[in-house]
């Protein structure tokens, strides 16, 4: 691991904000490629994702979700429930950051796009009651739109299809099949 991400890592968990954003940029500029230093961060970043301040949970989440790409082991099977715990967090932008990175999960495999067209699919269903379910299902969409782009999987298009079939209220499935320029 170089020693700047070394450094950055570190900052994450800075009082500075300007040195915690300056950390998060760098650390994410370096994880949007694979890296040979994932695991020797992951467990950090998975406890992370339970730290007092919202900050660094939304960055951990945001991290591991890039970090996929990087992971042979797929231990991101194991660690996913816990990121998308952080979709639930009860400041509604760090669930909000946590949820729009999750589609990047998607990206490094069979195994990983199914976990994770499953947890969102369950999310989708489950924050109908939810104070801003709304926006989350824009998210939950524009995320299977999101990898749908980026790996080409039919199925992930039709399971978002589906879903937006689901929602009663036709102004807001209007606009989640925007997203697919469905009419």
């Amino acid at each position: 691991m170089k020693e700047t991400a070394r450094t950055s890592l570190k900052d994450l968990y800075s009082e500075d904000r300007e040195a915690q954003n300056r950390a998060y940029s760098e650390l994410l500029a370096a994880t949007d490629q694979p890296v040979d230093w994932a695991y020797v961060v992951w467990d950090e970043l998975v406890a992370a994702l339970r730290h007092k301040d919202n900050h660094v949970r939304a960055i951990a989440a945001q991290l591991l979700c890039n970090l996929a790409r990087s992971d042979p082991e797929k231990r991101m099977l194991k660690d996913f429930e816990a990121l998308l715990a952080v979709t639930k967090d009860e400041r509604f932008v760090t669930a909000r950051h946590s949820l729009q990175s999750l589609w990047k999960i998607g990206t490094a495999g069979e195994q990983q796009r199914q976990r994770l067209v499953d947890g969102l699919t369950g999310r989708f269903i489950e924050c109908v009651t939810e104070k801003n379910g709304t926006l989350i299902r824009y998210d939950i969409i524009q995320g299977f739109h999101n990898l749908y782009e980026a790996v080409r999987d039919e199925t992930v298009k039709q399971k978002a299809l589906e879903l937006i079939e689901t929602e009663e209220d036709l102004k807001y499935r209007k606009k989640y099949a925007s997203l697919w320029k469905v009419k």
